[in-house]
């Protein structure tokens, strides 16, 4: 029986990046499964367009990896999301299994996120615990993307279980609830704030979003007078955070 696994992440166009976040992760699945092939996709249209015209580098969608797969005489095919949360970009990869369920010639499976049951919650923040130590006048805020779909209460969620151990970590999106003005009134008694992002890869949005040197979390903290440590390292990157993935394929398998 020919055995696959597509690894679907919303992608890159930063190839040291790509190459630190997503290709670590598509390693580590290929050790722990060896009898499976592993393949890649794209959730993002943009990235996909961008990094063909640019690098002549086609990456597929789920809905074109899939079908490749099938038409490749695959007879089991397991497809795993890099996303973080169950938003429009799990959707997409969730949708383009549902079109394929319906062949009896292949079994299909898919993978959960990052963040989907409560118990994932928890062991998400006991690596962020080790991360961000505990220091006098020091605070943590993890910028993640924030979305308009309702999956976006993920993020309170988060937060509400940071409170629950600690009162100097903190989640604030680029975009939606909640964002960094929302986390400003928090921050009077601390001096220093370190910056990292709360996504699978650093790319444009932690360099710039996050890191630029105008209009970004770390522009607007050092205005108030915050000395800011920006670390450019997304979770992928993170070889506990890979272990999780690798595990949400033993969930569904």
């Amino acid at each position: 029986m020919k055995k696959g696994i597509i690894v679907a992440s919303f992608g890159t166009s930063f190839p040291d990046v790509r190459e630190k976040a997503i290709e670590t992760i598509e390693n580590k699945i290929k050790a722990s499964y060896s009898d499976y092939e592993v393949r890649r996709a794209f959730t993002s249209n943009m990235i996909i367009k961008k990094l063909k015209e640019r690098d002549n580098l086609h990456i597929q969608t789920p809905h074109e990896a899939i079908q490749a797969m099938i038409d490749d005489g695959f007879e089991c095919i397991h497809v795993q999301p890099l996303h973080v949360i169950h938003g429009f970009e799990y959707e997409k990869v969730q949708k383009a299994v549902k079109l394929a369920a319906h062949k009896k010639s292949v079994k299909l499976t898919l993978g959960l996120p990052l963040l989907s049951r409560e118990e994932h919650y928890d062991e998400v923040i006991e690596i962020l615990n080790h991360l961000t130590p505990k220091k006098n006048n020091h605070a943590y805020i993890l910028m993640g993307h924030g979305t308009e779909h309702h999956a976006n209460a993920s993020y309170a969620m988060l937060q509400m279980k940071f409170y629950d151990k600690r009162q100097d970590l903190f989640i604030a999106n680029v975009e939606g609830y909640p964002e960094l003005e929302h986390v400003i009134p928090r921050l009077k008694s601390f001096d220093h704030v370190s910056l990292m992002p709360f996504m699978i890869v650093a790319g444009d949005h932690a360099m710039n979003d996050m890191a630029g040197d105008e209009d970004s979390f770390k522009s607007e903290l050092q205005a108030l007078g915050k000395e800011v440590t920006c670390i450019i390292k997304g979770l992928g990157e993170l070889e506990a955070i890979e272990d999780i993935f690798v595990k949400r394929i033993e969930e569904s398998i």
